[in-house]
């Protein structure tokens, strides 16, 4: 089903490694939200650059740290001298660019530096592209993350806290840094409570069947309520993914090493799934050739 916007909006519908951008138009002024992972900082402001049609981008707020939504920020700064403004509770983490904190060194992961203009928290309203959008705190993915809800028009941008088929891995919980599996319901319950018509994800596409998405999203958070070990065998293949994605390719007798090399992949298995680092290896990497195997049957683009 097409989703229809507002005008004022455009949202820039990206692939893995990037989250979406969301552009809004107020005259000859523009709002970003997310800029993307580092390695495509150079096609986001060629993208932005193209739909800003000589507006000027004046703001670039984030939904939450992870480095597939803020990788753009030090280009898009460069660029346009834009403002950043991203969610309170990351300002220690930002200013004192904390790898591990923002999931960089964890998950293997890189992000350009970048200094914050100013802060928006919950609760908070800012008006973009003609219309008022309500700052809501979205725990869960990153206990620190926001999403924006505009109640006339009906539409949240939801970050990753809510996808057409499910949300973000749920990170604190594995860290242990956090009860991430009640947040994430929590989450859940509110959003599931506001009106909405239009769902505009961290990644996907832009979607209206709201309703399937939370039954969805509820469905797959139990099951790892149930099942905890799901859950950490899942963001261990999702960051393997990942990093495989932004190396394309590597020899298959370095694929050993270059999972044993993600400090996250190994703590999360010590925590929950305690297998020899050869099985875990070697389970990773079937599970990986299935998924590509499955995407090439379906006629899609095989990841690296």
């Amino acid at each position: 089903m097409t989703v229809t916007l507002p005008a004022s909006m455009q949202v820039l519908e990206r692939g893995w490694l990037s989250a979406n951008n969301i552009l809004f138009f107020d005259g000859n002024q523009a709002t970003l939200v997310d800029s993307g992972y580092v390695a495509h900082a150079r096609q986001t402001v060629e993208l932005v650059q193209h739909s800003l049609a000589g507006r000027q981008l004046s703001r670039l707020i984030n939904t939450h740290s992870h480095s597939d939504h803020i990788g753009g920020n030090a280009a898009l700064k460069a660029a346009f001298d834009c403002e950043i403004i991203v969610p309170a509770g990351l300002h220690a983490v930002i200013a004192d660019w904390d790898e591990d904190a923002l999931l960089l060194s964890p998950l293997g992961q890189q992000s350009a530096r970048f200094q914050h203009d100013s802060l928006i928290g919950a609760g908070n309203e800012l008006e973009m592209g003609g219309l008022n959008w309500q700052a809501l705190a979205v725990p869960g993915h990153d206990m620190e993350a926001l999403a924006y809800y505009n109640p006339e028009q009906r539409i949240l941008i939801s970050g990753d806290a809510l996808w057409e088929n499910g949300f973000g891995v749920i990170f604190p919980e594995l860290l242990g840094e956090a009860d991430g599996l009640a947040s994430t319901q929590a989450t859940l319950e509110m959003l599931s409570q506001l009106a909405i018509d239009t769902v505009i994800p961290g990644h996907g596409r832009p979607f209206s069947t709201v309703d399937a998405a939370f039954e969805r999203a509820f469905r797959r958070l139990n099951q790892f309520q149930n099942n905890i070990e799901q859950l950490a065998w899942h963001a261990i293949k999702v960051i393997v993914a990942f990093a495989m994605m932004e190396k394309r390719r590597i020899p298959k007798h370095d694929f050993p090493a270059f999972v044993l090399a993600l400090p996250f992949a190994l703590d999360v298995n010590t925590r929950f799934l305690n297998m020899a680092d050869d099985a875990l290896v070697a389970k990773v990497e079937r599970e990986l050739l299935l998924v590509n195997a499955l995407r090439l049957e379906n006629g899609m683009l095989a990841a690296g």
